[in-house]
């Protein structure tokens, strides 16, 4: 069975913070483009990616498999933009922008997944 993952809230917040998060972090030094930065980037970028595969999958426990992958992408992005706040490389004011709304997008996601777990019989 495919799903629309455009109409998933979890997918629309996923793809316009792949957007924010490039853009904020266009001003990241240059010694952090293959770290942070790139990290980062790729993270939020797994977010999305992962939905919309999980949401190609016919079977219910494959798409609650990519759903899964793309919680533990969200965490792991909202960590690195967190730990990147405290190793000064954000400003506090950039880091504010977009915390509130990854936190958002991780919860999204762990109400998705206990859904899906409870629909799987998992």
């Amino acid at each position: 069975m495919s799903r629309d993952h455009t109409k998933l809230r979890a997918f629309q917040l996923a793809d316009a913070l792949v957007i924010d998060i490039y853009k904020e972090t266009r001003a990241f030094p240059p010694e952090e483009r293959y770290g942070l930065q790139s990290q980062i980037r790729r993270g939020s970028v797994s977010v999305a990616a992962n939905l919309v595969e999980g949401s190609a999958r016919r079977g219910d426990k494959e798409y609650l498999n990519f759903c899964n992958i793309a919680c533990a992408s969200a965490f792991e992005t909202r960590y690195l933009w967190d730990l990147s706040l405290r190793l000064g490389i954000l400003s506090p004011a950039v880091h504010q922008l977009l915390e509130p709304r990854m936190t958002h997008l991780c919860k999204s996601l762990v109400k998705l997944v206990l859904a899906l777990e409870r629909t799987c019989g998992s």
